[in-house]
């Protein structure tokens, strides 16, 4: 029976294995949403990101009501499938 050790090719590639793991789960946790009934939910970062505006344009929007949300003890939160619809009724043809 041979003795495995740090540098064995098994030890190594199984360690490396691991690591890849590690980083799939740590991706795939940063980019989770939260749902509520089938519907995604969104931060501010997401949809800053989405429409390509500031958080202060966001909170504008917000204040004169251009822009639907949900806040729940000041965590705000928009749902996709309203700011979807928003994005498309305002195209201009």
């Amino acid at each position: 029976m041979e003795i495995l050790d740090k540098k064995s090719t098994e030890i190594t590639s199984f360690f490396t294995g691991l690591d890849e793991l590690l980083d799939t789960i740590g991706q795939a946790l940063k980019s989770r949403t939260p749902h509520l009934n089938g519907e995604k939910l969104l931060s501010n970062r997401d949809i800053c990101r989405m429409l390509h505006v500031s958080f202060r344009t966001l909170q504008d929007w917000r204040d004169t009501g251009k822009i639907p949300f949900i806040q729940i003890k000041g965590k705000i939160l928009y749902k996709e499938s309203e700011i979807l619809n928003l994005v498309e009724n305002n195209i201009i043809k």
